[in-house]
């Protein structure tokens, strides 16, 4: 049982948990309402893509703890799960299994002529995510730039699974629910995106320590504290305007609900983020931080159920 317990730390199922989450509410609050006489396959595929996804971002986590062991010991040595709980050797074979699983259910539920994209997809997130673990980590902001596209991608990829790669070459601009689907898919990517740079860039603060000591290049350790923390402020700013922007652009719908819930939950945690930022040095202060990150991120996916009763 604690090797089990100590597996689901491994694979970071707070983190798959997030994942789901958000590919199950993109899927059934915003793709079904849009498409209500979607073919029953079109269910079945998302299943199948929600599990591959897990498995390659469970497979992810995995080898970065792999290679992250050094750093990992300097920076939180209690929560140490290779070598520790769970040789080195089994973490590889988790790894690989894993990765196999994902492409081998992803070859169950698309076909290669008609969704070559999504396995070629699959095969990308493997290769970024083990060169994050092995190189990019420890470039200067590559690193960062890397997490936060596949972050996004885990939103994308439900929408790209939705359509052969005829239908995302040559679309039909004058479907209105097309349309929709593709501004909700990039509304709700960019937002990960940006969330996930600036949660990148404080979890890169909280870990200054060990990072310096094994020859990381991340952004504190290049620039310093103060200009990382201005350059965490201006994709907050940039994040709560266009926050601003969307509300301004539902008033005259009267969305009243989801003004007000995207204050409360989404833009006040930003704004707390922005206000103590500045009054921060400590890796508990960024591990704080982070966590008000995190609150933003799940209100901002949980806002996907507005979209079940609108649309």
């Amino acid at each position: 049982m604690k090797t089990f317990i100590h597996f689901l730390r491994l694979i970071r199922w707070p983190n798959l948990v997030f994942i789901l989450l958000a590919e199950i509410l993109f899927h059934f609050c915003i793709y079904k309402p849009l498409y209500p006489n979607a073919d029953i396959q079109v269910d079945n595929r998302f299943y199948l893509i929600v599990i591959t996804y897990v498995f390659i971002a469970a497979a992810g986590y995995i080898i970065n703890d792999y290679f992250d062991i050094n750093i990992d010991q300097v920076n939180k040595p209690q929560r140490v799960v290779v070598g520790s709980y769970i040789s080195r050797r089994w973490v590889i074979f988790w790894h690989l299994i894993l990765s196999l699983l994902g492409i081998y259910v992803s070859t169950i539920a698309f076909s290669f002529k008609d969704y070559w994209h999504i396995h070629l997809s699959n095969l990308l997130t493997i290769l970024f995510l083990f060169f994050y673990s092995t190189n990019f980590k420890k470039d200067f902001l590559i690193g960062n730039i890397v997490i936060s596209l596949l972050t996004a991608w885990s939103i994308a990829v439900v929408y790209f699974s939705k359509f052969t790669i005829q239908q995302i070459l040559n679309p039909d601009i004058n479907d209105v629910a097309n349309f929709k689907f593709a501004k909700l898919m990039v509304v709700y990517s960019v937002f990960a995106f940006i969330l996930t740079l600036v949660r990148e860039a404080l979890k890169d603060m909280e870990d200054m320590e060990g990072d310096q000591k094994f020859g990381c290049r991340t952004l504190p350790i290049v620039w310093g504290l103060r200009p990382t923390k201005v350059y965490i402020s201006v994709w907050l700013i940039v994040v709560i305007g266009c926050l601003f922007f969307l509300m301004l652009y539902v008033i005259p719908f009267g969305f009243w609900l989801g003004i007000l819930y995207c204050i409360i939950f989404i833009i006040s945690p930003l704004v707390l983020v922005l206000y103590r930022l500045k009054k921060s040095y400590a890796s508990n202060d960024f591990k704080q931080l982070s966590l008000y990150i995190k609150i933003a991120m799940l209100s901002g996916i949980l806002s996907m159920l507005f979209f079940y009763f609108i649309l």
